[in-house]
Order: C-alpha cells, then structure tokens, then sequence
C-alpha cells in the first residue's frame, strides 16, 4: 500500500455484462429506498455480509 494511503479510501469497481434486468431492479430498489444506485447496493452487500459473519462463515468486521 503506498504511503499516505488509508485502508478505508475509497476504490473503483467497474462491471462489465450486468443483466438489464438486475440494473432496472437496482435502480427501482435505489428509488424506492430514496438512495442512489451505489448507496442502495453497498447496503445490499453489506447487510449480507452480516449474515455471513453471524453464521461464522465471514470473519467479523472492526
């Protein structure tokens, strides 16, 4: 990691051949939620992530 970086900065991520049917649902997921696409799916993943670790199949977060 290059000096001066911190571990919690932000990345890019760029996808390639996502379902149009995923990005429509996504987008009225987002909307109905009032988040953006990106915030909607961060607490998708996140909230999975949970699961995870509370089956014990993902270490705990800090």
């Amino acid at each position: 990691m290059p000096k001066g970086k911190e571990q919690d900065e932000a990345g890019v991520w760029n996808f390639r051949e996502v379902p149009r049917d995923a990005i429509v649902k996504a987008k009225i997921g987002a909307a109905l939620e009032g988040l953006s696409v990106k915030a909607y799916i961060i607490k998708l993943v996140e909230a999975h992530w949970q699961e995870l670790e509370k089956k014990g199949l993902l270490p705990k977060s800090k």
